[in-house]
C-alpha cells in the first residue's frame, strides 16, 4: 500500500513534465527579482553619484592638474 501512493506520485510527475513545452527551462530564475534588483542598483548609483558628483568631479580635476605639471 505504501509503494501505491509512490508510484501515484511518480505518475503524476512524469505526466507533469510531459506536459510541459520543450523550450521551458527548469532553472529560469527569477526574472522579475533581477530587474527589480538592476534597477535598484542603478537607482542606487544614481543617487550616490548625484550626491558626490561635485566632489568627485574637483577631486579628479585636482588629481589632473597635479599629474599635469
Amino acid at each position: 500500500m505504501k509503494n501505491l501512493g509512490i508510484r501515484c506520485g511518480l505518475m503524476l510527475l512524469a505526466l507533469a513534465e510531459l506536459r510541459r513545452p520543450a523550450n521551458d527551462h527548469h532553472e529560469r530564475g527569477d526574472v522579475p527579482g533581477w530587474v527589480m534588483i538592476t534597477l535598484m542598483s542603478a537607482v542606487l548609483v544614481a543617487a550616490l553619484l548625484a550626491l558626490a558628483g561635485p566632489a568627485l568631479e574637483a577631486m579628479f580635476n585636482q588629481a589632473m592638474d597635479t599629474v599635469g605639471s
